[in-house]
């Protein structure tokens, strides 16, 4: 009986389309996408010249995937494509979100970059922001992918919801979005980013989590970033710190650094 109630608590999706890739200059191709259960999804492929690496952008649990374009835009010039996914029930996808159903849609996210844009998984980089984290670790577990960028993220939903609302709200919360249970079945290099002044993802959180991943990971503190300003508080050092990553774990050399130390 809880499942619905707390989808609506999780999920905060915005409908339609708030921002236009020409709006900021940017080069995109809008896509349709299919989930494995028939739902189309909507998506923005963002070409990167020459590239042959991908970076699979999966989102927190606020807005639509137009909220993320400038952000985007920024990885796009660190020489990747990049897709942008909006899961079902945000901007233009149909549906209503869930656990599962977001999931679908990550899969459906990789199926796409691998199936129609011939980047193999090894090529590919997951980035899960925040609720995108969750979904990201789900997705690259048992995967022979590139690596896995997690920012802002947690250890599970019991353990937001005990921050915010206590045990009971861990209790309600249990069993939902458990990363740290998964991540240990992760095989990609990992990077980790979180602001030290997060203020709905706990810092000590996102530490926990770290904990618990295997290696090769690291962690990167952005110093005075809160949860939804972690790109401007991190600024060039941020960008250039993922651009490092992608270098190491996805060269375009295609050398790969799967397995090894980042």
């Amino acid at each position: 009986m809880w499942s619905p109630l707390l989808d609506r608590v999780i999920f905060q999706p915005s409908p339609g389309i708030d921002l236009r890739p020409e709006q900021i200059g940017l080069e995109a191709e809008e896509v349709s996408l299919r989930a494995e259960d028939g739902t189309e999804l909507h998506a923005f492929f963002l070409p990167s010249e020459g590239a042959s690496r991908a970076l699979l952008f999966l989102h927190g649990n606020a807005g639509n995937a137009s909220h993320r374009l400038p952000n985007a835009a920024e990885l796009v010039r660190l020489g990747i494509h990049v897709l942008l996914l909006d899961y079902r029930g945000y901007g233009l996808s149909e549906g209503s979100p869930s656990e599962q159903g977001v999931y679908a849609d990550a899969r459906a996210g990789l199926a796409h970059l691998v199936a129609r844009r011939g980047i193999p998984e090894t090529r590919v980089v997951l980035f899960g922001r925040s609720l995108g984290g969750a979904v990201a670790v789900e997705l690259a577990r048992g995967r022979p992918l590139a690596g896995v960028i997690l920012e802002s993220t947690f250890p599970s939903a019991a353990e937001i919801a005990r921050s915010v609302l206590g045990p009971l709200g861990a209790i309600l919360a249990r069993g939902r979005f458990e990363s740290d249970r998964k991540i240990g079945q992760v095989r990609s290099p990992l990077l980790f980013f979180h602001g030290d002044r997060d203020e709905v993802v706990d810092f000590a959180l996102g530490q926990r989590l770290f904990e618990v991943a295997p290696d090769p990971k690291e962690f990167e503190v952005i110093p005075g970033a809160g949860h939804n300003d972690t790109t401007l508080v991190g600024g060039r050092p941020y960008f250039a710190r993922i651009g490092r990553f992608l270098d190491e774990v996805a060269p375009e050399d295609g050398s790969g650094a799967q397995g090894s130390g980042v």
